[in-house]
């Protein structure tokens, strides 16, 4: 192999790897941004969770019979 060959077959290595380097990053990317997505819709399902439970558990208590019945 001439120092030419083994020059091209770096050259080739390397622009490979800076494109899957590229597509890794692109992913990472997504990934962040669906994550960020997942964890705002997180915290508004607790919130509403909370709400609905809070609603509920003032419904039972005002349902309750008094200790003297």
């Amino acid at each position: 192999m001439t120092q030419d060959d083994r020059l091209i077959d770096l050259e080739m290595k390397l622009a490979h790897q800076e494109h899957l380097l590229d597509e890794l990053n692109q992913t990472v990317y997504r990934q962040e941004k669906k994550i960020e997505e997942l964890d705002m819709l997180l915290h508004a399902l607790a919130k509403r969770f909370k709400e609905l439970s809070d609603t509920s558990q003032d419904r039972a208590a005002a349902n309750e019979k008094p200790p003297h019945y």
